[in-house]
């Protein structure tokens, strides 16, 4: 099994004095051959098959920037790595992507910032994508969320929407601790 690294990326997979390689090895029974030239990450599954699975989505989250740390996140059974191309909204037009960037930074990160906050998904933006971790329930109002700053709605009505759905995932969560 295959998955390939920006070359700028390639130092945060490996890590200080390889720990980090080290660390994906070790929790995926897996073998991982990097190639520092073109970025592409060979992985060995060792035992269990869902290893190298889940060592390919950490290095997806890697290279899709990502810090190990957060990436790491995704050993947890209920967190999932999603990817969304920009270019989707985008088209062809590189100062459009350039703008939708923008706008899903937000002004020094607020946006992001408030994504990650209200979801307790983690956000990602590098290239031409937005990357999320999180649970299934995380992801789905991130993913709506994104959708619709990257439609054009304004930041206001995002946030608004971030705001509602935070309380009825707290709700939500009220709920099943009572029942439990």
């Amino acid at each position: 099994m295959y998955a390939r690294l920006p070359k700028e990326r390639i130092g945060v997979a490996i890590g200080p004095r390889g720990e980090v390689k080290q660390e994906i090895e070790r929790r995926t029974g897996t073998q991982l051959t990097l190639d520092s030239e073109t970025g592409e990450v060979r992985i060995e599954p060792g035992e269990d098959p869902l290893g190298a699975l889940k060592a390919r989505e950490v290095i997806h989250a890697i290279a899709r920037g990502f810090s190990s740390e957060r990436a790491f996140r995704l050993f947890q059974d209920d967190q999932f790595l999603e990817i969304i191309d920009i270019r989707d909204f985008a088209g062809r037009s590189e100062s459009a992507l350039v703008r939708l960037k923008g706008r899903a930074i937000g002004e020094r990160g607020k946006t992001r910032q408030i994504l990650e906050e209200t979801t307790d998904a983690h956000v990602s933006i590098y290239g031409k994508t937005i990357a999320l971790i999180g649970t299934a329930e995380q992801l789905a109002v991130a993913r709506e969320a994104i959708q619709i700053l990257l439609g054009g709605a304004k930041h206001s009505s995002v946030y608004r929407f971030l705001e509602r759905k935070r309380r009825e995932m707290k709700r939500k969560f009220i709920e099943r601790r009572r029942i439990s």
